[in-house]
């Protein structure tokens, strides 16, 4: 069974909704010693699901299925996967979290139906030289994401 490499470990910046690694973190696809890894890097900076704010009663942006998460924000920003491959390791990551089927299922169409707005915009972003990976750690918790970008 696959596995995730390490504890995820996060810390928040002042906007509320953008979180940045302080550890990196991993996640081994397929199964465990599978040898296909992904590696996000400290500092990496993630929303954990893009979910819409007016759907968090039901769905919030952070559950049980948050680390599995951030590897799939990673897999949409680095995009050496297809989208659709990205989804799928997320549905995989989520199901090794133990996440209901219902709700795996739930984010995993979600994704499948509305991920490529994010996916198109990411690539636009890299392509104009921007990045998801902070040049340095915040500080304090007053810091934007501006401010490390």
């Amino acid at each position: 069974m696959s596995r995730f490499t390490e504890i995820l470990i996060v810390s928040p910046l002042a906007d509320g909704r953008t979180w940045y690694l302080r550890k990196e973190f991993g996640y081994d696809v397929g199964r465990e010693g599978s040898g296909e890894t992904i590696s996000v890097p400290v500092g990496f900076l993630t929303d954990f699901a893009t979910i819409p704010r007016s759907l968090w009663w039901l769905l919030p942006c952070w559950g049980r299925y948050g680390n599995a998460a951030v590897i799939h924000d990673y897999c949409y920003w680095e995009q050496h996967y297809t989208r659709k491959r990205a989804d799928m390791i997320f549905l995989e990551a989520m199901a090794v979290l133990k996440v209901s089927s219902i709700t795996r299922h739930t984010i995993y169409l979600a994704v499948r139906l509305f991920g490529s707005v994010a996916w198109w915009n990411n690539r636009l972003r890299k392509r104009s030289g921007k990045s998801k990976i902070a040049k340095r750690l915040p500080e304090k918790s007053t810091e934007t994401r501006d401010d490390h970008l």
